[in-house]
């Protein structure tokens, strides 16, 4: 039946496994390719978003949805295909002004100043020599990353005119890859947005984990339709003490609902200011008490899909149903919402900051026993071992070894229940120990594009 089937872009593991349990099989088709696992990759060589999204258009012509949560390429990519279509969906356009980090920080300065950092771009390509002097009136420490990345990908905060000059040198390779993985927005978003500086550069931002230590990072999770936004609900980030890596994502929130209303009447303003008329986004921020300061760490134009399944189990509200609808010209609120299963819920990242410390990847034996005890327990183990592993320690400082979801009544039955789920897996429960050891890289290092690209090559 021509009009019903949807067209998945990008479709990998929180979305490959949340939309097999809302979409039959035989009603989706599938595009798009794993930037992680080789020869799949290899993709890379040569990939055309523009000639992409004409391709899927052509050999789709009568689907009723096409859908992406991915964010180096899926997103954008559903937005050509739904315009070339005449499918609802984001406008391409205002995908290419979210993504395009130092166009995005300029909107926010138009529309929140006071939610946003001071910021420059830097004016030199990768390798050349950075100047004595930092534009924009910034001066060290400075946060440094792209302008267009993913997966914290060569982010880092830089104390030194010469450690941001060696952060920006790399070798032929790892330009080649750069490159690779940024050319394809690049050239879309020259040809949407005149003017636009190139995406091959990096941004330079006031660090605020630094100039406000004690603020805390959250995501705002929400949609918009018929132009109005609307929230789907707040997460906690929170990080393992003494680094910015990210230990637990917790819902519900611990923010006054005060402060999450602030936050989406700026995603609102930032909204409308770029013409995000339709679509599924996340917005990270941080929120400092002490001084009731908001700040936008930046803007994501689709659903956050590692957090979706936080909401479906404390709300009943299925996040990827929501994208589906909306993609079908449908209101989100359409989607069918099933009995909330907890009280809160947590998506907790199993860590390692010491070479050679790694908790053994769990047996067949204790993952059947956890989810005996546990049948809510959703698990995904990540060992790596040889180059794959060093690489994690090298440019992110640590390694992160598995993700686990669990629900509980409240945070204290959900904390008990993780340490004795942990315990089954041979793995230490993701809280903070008062007293205990803190791991040794308080600013993880980036994670060079090479890396994520051909970390199972």
């Amino acid at each position: 039946m021509s009009g019903k089937d949807a067209l998945l872009l990008f479709n990998y593991d929180w979305d490959e496994s949340a939309f097999a349990a809302v979409l039959p099989r035989e009603r989706t088709h599938h595009a798009g390719f794993d930037l992680f696992s080789f020869p799949s990759n290899a993709q890379l060589i040569g990939f055309d978003l523009d000639r992409f999204a004409a391709r899927l258009a052509r050999r789709h012509p009568r689907i009723g949805a096409v859908v992406s949560h991915h964010e180096q390429f899926g997103a954008l990519a559903a937005a050509l295909v739904a315009e070339k279509l005449g499918l609802p969906g984001t406008p391409p356009a205002a995908v290419i002004a979210c993504q395009h980090k130092i166009h995005a920080r300029r909107v926010m300065q138009e529309v929140a100043p006071e939610a946003n950092v001071a910021f420059s771009l830097l004016p030199v390509e990768y390798g050349q020599e950075i100047p004595a002097a930092l534009p924009g009136g910034l001066d060290y420490p400075v946060f440094v990353k792209p302008v267009k990345a993913a997966f914290s990908v060569l982010a880092k905060t830089a104390h030194s005119q010469a450690e941001l000059q060696a952060h920006t040198r790399f070798g032929w390779r790892e330009l080649w890859v750069i490159k690779r993985l940024v050319a394809p927005f690049d050239g879309v978003a020259r040809r949407l947005l005149p003017g636009i500086e190139p995406a091959h550069r990096l941004l330079l931002e006031q660090p605020t984990h630094l100039v406000r230590p004690n603020a805390r990072q959250f995501n705002l999770d929400g949609w918009v339709f018929g132009g109005e936004a609307r929230a789907l609900g707040v997460v906690d980030s929170v990080m393992y003490p003494g680094t910015q890596a990210f230990m637990r994502f917790d819902y519900p929130s611990r923010l006054n609902p005060q402060v999450q209303a602030r936050a989406l009447e700026v995603a609102q303003r930032f909204l409308r200011r770029v013409g995000f008329s339709h679509g599924m986004f996340n917005m990270e921020f941080f929120y400092c008490e002490q001084s009731d300061v908001l700040t936008v760490i930046e803007f994501n134009p689709r659903l956050a899909s590692q957090l979706a399944d936080l909401y479906l189990r404390v709300d009943g509200v299925n996040a990827h149903a929501m994208s589906l609808a909306l993609a079908r010209g449908e209101p989100a609120e359409s989607a069918p919402r099933l009995k909330p299963a907890a009280g809160a819920a947590s998506s907790f990242v199993f860590r390692c900051f010491a070479p050679g410390q790694e908790p053994r990847a769990p047996t067949a034996a204790a993952q059947a026993a956890l989810q005996h005890a546990f049948p809510d327990a959703l698990l995904m183990p990540m060992p790596k071992t040889g180059h794959s592993l060093d690489r994690d320690y090298t440019w992110l400082g640590s390694h992160r070894y598995g993700v686990m979801h669990l629900g509980g009544k409240d945070e204290h039955d959900l904390r008990e229940r993780c340490e004795r789920a942990s315990a089954l897996l041979g793995w230490p429960a993701p809280y903070a120990r008062a007293g205990g050891p803190k791991p040794s890289a308080p600013t993880p290092a980036p994670m060079l594009w090479e890396d994520a690209v051909s970390a199972a090559a």
